[in-house]
């Protein structure tokens, strides 16, 4: 039988909603700046956001970040973050 490859789950950090980790943006706090990681393979700790600039700003505006990676979301990292999102749109 063909073995069925386990899917890593991730939570978003905004709407709680668990999602395969491959389709949520993954964002690493590098030197107390907020980066999006868009190999995935960044080191340090990731928080996952679900790829929608509604999550993006229910988490700047419930300070999601600030809790999950004790950094604060600047406006450049939130631009940041947001281009990916968009990007990420316009592929699907």
């Amino acid at each position: 039988a063909l073995k069925t490859k386990k899917v890593p789950i991730r939570m978003c950090i905004a709407c709680r909603e668990g999602r395969p980790k491959k389709e949520l943006v993954r964002v690493v706090a590098v030197e107390g700046v907020l980066i999006p990681d868009e190999t995935g393979k960044a080191h340090g700790r990731g928080a996952y956001l679900c790829p929608d600039v509604n999550c993006l700003d229910r988490a700047r505006k419930i300070k999601a970040f600030e809790r999950a990676l004790e950094t604060p979301l600047t406006e450049e990292s939130y631009n940041a973050i947001k281009r990916v999102i968009l990007r990420r749109g316009l592929i699907k």
